[in-house]
């Protein structure tokens, strides 16, 4: 069985900590800083998904894909004319994936640590954001999603995981780091 949790809690707790996600989760967030996040998350997760196909770790986990599900929320949100901005970690995120386009096991770190998330934490990030939140809505039994994903993890994915986590922090500052007052919702 494998200690992937407890190898990377330290990281994940500091993606958890990020005023980014203290503001998502006070309810209060502007939508259009939540869709500038669906963007960058949209491309991680188109590539992510794209490789994790091609490598077949979606063979038996048919209901994970998210990238369509992000892009709907992201619509739903976005209104003006130009595409929301790609901030510097998900440049970087999407350069590291390239690197490691055939390495099962590093991909799997990756759907283990952004898929899980969705399927658990994500619950309580679709109550709080604003929109449909279709991107945390899963079909069938998420249960056995969750330990058909974690069968697939071992303890040698701990450094990849920790990357993941990693870019996630530095996404959630960079978000913080827009033109606060412009993305940020009026509080009185």
């Amino acid at each position: 069985m494998s200690n992937l949790k407890e190898l990377t809690q330290d990281h994940h707790s500091n993606a958890e900590r990020q005023s980014f996600v203290k503001v998502l989760m006070s309810g209060k967030i502007n939508p259009k800083l939540y869709a500038t996040y669906l963007w960058n998350q949209h491309k991680k997760y188109d590539l992510l998904e794209a490789m994790a196909t091609l490598n077949g770790l979606f063979d038996d986990l048919p209901d994970i894909r998210r990238k369509m599900k992000i892009e709907a929320d992201f619509l739903e949100l976005w209104s003006e004319d130009e595409v929301p901005v790609l901030v510097p970690s998900t440049e970087e995120y999407i350069q590291h994936m390239r690197t490691i386009m055939h390495d099962s096991e590093k991909l799997m770190a990756h759907v283990y640590t952004l898929h899980s998330g969705d399927l658990s934490g994500g619950q309580m990030i679709a109550r709080k954001a604003p929109g449909s939140g279709t991107m945390y809505q899963f079909e069938g039994d998420t249960d056995a999603l969750k330990a058909a994903i974690k069968a697939k993890t071992t303890d040698a994915m701990a450094d990849e995981t920790k990357y993941v986590f990693e870019s996630a922090a530095n996404l959630f500052k960079e978000l913080m780091e827009l033109d606060i007052e412009h993305y940020m919702e009026q509080t009185d």
